[in-house]
């Protein structure tokens, strides 16, 4: 029987895992618990900022809300003002978002008060993007700069893993979606018994940061649709289709994207690129009504508490009027993130399809179109499966969403993906 080599001589012995762990869970709570405050802060300040661009504003100048001319000018005027921040903070606000992704490397220290200020305008002036990507920039630029000041031996290595996992966990108000996200990154390097000893961090990072989001704010992303209590052999034909759709909508979008972000570059300058997306932003707005704007998380509890009140035509036109302002919104230079607003467009087209062909159950078409979506979006499977399920909380569905990610990987693996290099050309 083979047994383990010797250590070479005059080597230390390595620590035994638990060792080398242990000194990580300060940190990581640590890192957890303010990556949620974070995300709390601007939150909290979009939506204070977003009820006086929409609501008191609005209401002093005797304009309807969310009439036709409040949102073009007011999606236009985002686009200019952002424009302007972007051009005058230091570090622009952070690289061209078109060729960021999730998690990147840390960003100077500097530039995080200006991202976070064009988030919150973002978030507030009702652009389809979510606070997912600037805040995990943010919150990974802090984290790394804050404990290198505190421990100057470590490395991005453990920093980036725990911000990214903390701001995770907080938004979705749990650590799995975390350790899902972080697991396809790490799979691949890890050994055995390496991949969780290489989670461990990370996982703790995502458990403060959802248990702290969980009791300041109780989030929720449950969409209160009728329970899927009786599956059948016809629902893996339907969910097989759905997802396809969903898949279909999203590449769509990610084929498209290379040839829109060039057309914004060409403008010459982000002021005037962001002014003109503004201004389609709000043509779209007008075109898909006030439920495409914003970033789509609050509009679709709305959407999808009234299955029965807009015709099949209408969701479509939701579904594809919220997928193009994904477009215009992340190629035009607005700081945001895609997850959220592809929700919105998923869960759109599988009302539509419910609405087409109602023998199909509404969760199921839901959740199918919601994952096909973002598999084409993200191309991350795990974060992918989990939020077509959250947004059910019903595990009766997970077999189904299983066979009905199959195909639909089969249609974006080795495609492009919906984030560029810096020369323009679509990663793969």
């Amino acid at each position: 029987m083979a047994t383990d080599s010797p250590a070479p001589a005059g080597s230390a012995p390595a620590p035994a895992p638990a060792r080398r762990l242990l000194p990580v869970i300060v940190p990581a709570l640590t890192v957890g618990v303010a990556s949620a405050l974070v995300l709390l802060g601007v939150s909290l300040l979009a939506e204070k900022l977003q009820d006086v661009l929409w609501g008191t504003l609005p209401d002093a100048l005797s304009v309807g809300r969310y009439s036709t001319l409040w949102m073009i000018v007011m999606l236009t005027a985002s686009g200019l003002v952002a424009g302007l921040l972007i051009r005058a903070v230091p570090g622009h606000a952070g690289p061209d978002p078109a060729t960021t992704g999730l998690v990147d490397p840390p960003l100077a220290p500097g530039v995080v008060p200006g991202l976070l200020l064009v988030t919150v305008f973002t978030l507030a002036g009702g652009i389809s993007l979510g606070p997912e990507n600037p805040i995990t920039a943010a919150n990974v630029a802090l984290a790394f700069w804050l404990g290198r000041r505190f421990a100057p031996g470590t490395t991005a290595e453990l920093w980036i893993p725990l911000a990214a996992a903390g701001t995770v966990g907080a938004l979705f108000g749990t650590p799995v979606a975390a350790a899902l996200i972080l697991s396809e990154s790490l799979a691949s390097r890890a050994g055995p018994g390496a991949l969780w000893d290489r989670l461990f961090g990370p996982l703790a990072a995502g458990t403060a940061g959802a248990l702290t989001m969980t009791l300041l704010a109780h989030p929720s992303f449950d969409l209160s649709l009728p329970a899927y209590t009786s599956p059948r052999w016809g629902d893996v034909f339907s969910s097989v289709v759905i997802a396809a759709a969903g898949a279909a909508l999203g590449l769509l979008a990610v084929y498209a994207f290379p040839y829109a972000h060039r057309f914004f570059r060409a403008l010459g300058h982000p002021v005037l690129a962001l002014t003109l997306g503004g201004l389609l932003l709000g043509l779209l707005g007008a075109l898909g009504g006030h439920l495409t704007l914003f970033k789509g998380l609050d509009e679709v509890k709305e959407l999808a508490g009234d299955p029965s009140g807009w015709s099949a035509g209408q969701f479509a036109v939701m579904a594809v009027v919220k997928t193009a302002a994904l477009l215009t919104a992340a190629t035009c230079g607005f700081r945001g993130g895609r997850i959220f607003p592809a929700v919105f467009a998923g869960v759109a087209l599988g009302l539509c399809a419910h609405a087409l062909v109602t023998s199909v159950p509404v969760t199921l078409a839901v959740t199918c179109a919601v994952l096909g979506m973002l598999l084409a979006v993200t191309r991350q499977g795990w974060l992918s499966l989990f939020t077509a399920a959250v947004l059910v909380g019903d595990a009766a569905v997970l077999p189904i969403l299983c066979i009905a990610s199959l195909p639909a990987w089969l249609l974006v693996t080795g495609r492009p993906q919906m984030q560029l290099r810096e020369d323009g050309t679509p990663l793969r």
